[in-house]
């Protein structure tokens, strides 16, 4: 499992500009089972992705199909994590 850490490299207006492009492929990355939770950090300097994927390779691929990554819109950094915990209602991440 990995957390994604997304970091805006430009101003919120123009991060707008690209967001219903950015959602879109967010929503496609759901619909393949990779990406399991999403959101915009407070204050709003970027958004943390929480991902299912064989691996950081793997992810990194999807990663560079975001349209924010293709337009410079945010960086990103990846920590890959290992779950040995959770509530039981999340025991299925395990």
């Amino acid at each position: 499992m990995f957390i994604v850490t997304l970091n805006y490299l430009v101003g919120l207006s123009e991060v707008e500009k690209y967001l219903p492009l950015h959602i879109e492929y967010l929503d496609q990355c759901y619909d393949d089972g990779i990406f399991l939770m999403s959101g915009p950090t407070e204050p709003r300097t970027g958004g943390v992705i929480l991902a299912a994927s064989t691996s950081k390779e793997s992810l990194e691929a999807t990663l560079n199909e975001d349209p924010f990554y293709k337009t410079g819109i945010a960086d990103y950094q990846i920590t890959e994590f290992v779950p040995t915990k959770s509530m039981k209602e999340l025991n299925y991440l395990l």
